[in-house]
């Protein structure tokens, strides 16, 4: 994601701590992010047959924004994963409108801080909806 932007940084995880402007969860310390990122690939290993694809696609993003493993481009990073999860099972991309970002913003924030997906997984399912209904418009 920061090829060409910072590439210094670039695929590389980041080498000091950050917070979350606005945010109440605070990503771990940088000297975890191996173990962090190891965790998330076996706890995605361990449930990517297991779950519903919204629901795995919509933690996926929770988890990985969690961690927040880079300096920069963790927002963009954990969108496409959302989305990669969602083509896999056939679903449409989904866009967070400007509209809904507060509440996207908001919803993350509360997975992050509490422990409670079900907000973020009703934002995904409700964007799902929203692409379904933009592509049957388009070809109906």
């Amino acid at each position: 994601m920061l090829k060409e932007i910072d590439n210094n940084n670039a695929g590389l995880y980041r080498k000091e701590n950050v917070i979350i402007s606005g945010a109440k969860h605070i990503p771990p310390d940088f000297t975890t992010l191996n173990s962090e990122m190891e965790l998330f690939i076996k706890w995605y290993k361990d449930n990517k047959d297991r779950l519903h694809p919204i629901e795995l696609a919509s933690l996926v993003h929770i988890l990985f924004a969690k961690i927040h493993p880079f300096i920069d481009g963790n927002e963009r990073t954990s969108r496409l994963l959302l989305n990669m999860e969602l083509i896999k099972q056939g679903y449409p991309i989904v866009v967070i409108k400007n509209e809904h970002r507060v509440e996207y913003y908001n919803a993350l924030d509360k997975a992050h801080s509490e422990g409670k997906y079900e907000d973020f997984i009703n934002i995904v399912a409700k964007a799902i909806e929203e692409s379904l209904d933009l592509y049957l418009k388009l070809i109906s």
